[in-house]
């Protein structure tokens, strides 16, 4: 009787989509760490799965050699840039899902909206720094791009693994999973992952924040003993 109600509750459902687990735990060995995300789908259609990071305000600098020394020339400060940004798909997009779609709902890399601060104007090579910001994010292996990497095991049920790198931030993820077909996005579920230290890092973690100051004087302090100490042995030798 239990299933028998449960069951026109979940054919209502277009798509439904949860987490192996719902925190990524960084620890003093953390090496990265993945996750695996699943569900099912109410019929056939095609999946594309956004991951995205907390917030920051990203600096891009572009370097020029002067006499002989590479010295940084001109910037652009970006504003509200994903710290993470990644898009899975069961095939290619390009195959099902529309350009104008696509970048009418922010989906891909080419369509990341990435704006310069409100007291910036655009610059006149805007799109070459907007390239370097992407360009560098991906080589920390913190934008990635990965067509194919959501499988189905069935004609409803799906997959995928999420790669975090070691070098992710801490803070509140979102998981956005869309679900297309004949070009039309005809539902999307969102899900929330949280990214958090523990252990003596998390300590050190909310210290340096509560209390930056006192941080700060006991890193000088730490830094200039670890230097004595070095300077004792040294002189020994």
């Amino acid at each position: 009787m239990l299933l028998a109600a449960a069951t026109p509750a979940y054919a209502a459902e277009e798509l439904v989509v949860d987490l192996s687990r719902s925190v990524v735990e960084i620890t003093a060995g953390f090496v990265g760490s993945e996750l695996l995300l699943f569900g099912a789908t109410d019929g056939e259609g095609d999946l594309v799965v956004i991951v995205r990071g907390p917030l920051r305000d990203e600096i891009v600098r572009r370097k020029e050699r002067v006499a002989g020394i590479w010295v940084n020339r001109d910037e652009l400060l970006f504003t509200g840039v994903p710290a993470f940004y990644a898009v899975a798909s069961n095939r290619p997009m390009e195959e099902f899902l529309p350009e104008a779609v696509a970048a009418k709902n922010w989906i891909g890399l080419e369509n990341l909206l990435l704006l310069p601060h409100w007291k910036q104007p655009y610059a006149e090579n805007y799109d070459s720094f907007r390239a370097a910001l992407i360009r560098n994010k991906q080589r920390q292996g913190l934008y990635s791009r990965q067509p194919g990497n959501v499988t189905f095991l069935s004609s409803r049920l799906f997959r995928t693994q999420i790669r975090f790198p070691s070098t992710v931030s801490v803070g509140e993820y979102g998981i956005d999973v869309y679900l297309v077909r004949d070009g039309k996005i005809v539902t999307v579920d969102t899900t929330l992952l949280n990214v958090r230290k523990v252990g003596f890092e998390a300590g050190v973690f909310d210290f340096a924040h509560r209390h930056s100051l006192a941080y700060g004087v006991l890193a000088i302090l730490i830094a200039a003993m670890a230097g004595w100490l070095a300077s004792v042995m040294f002189r020994k030798s």
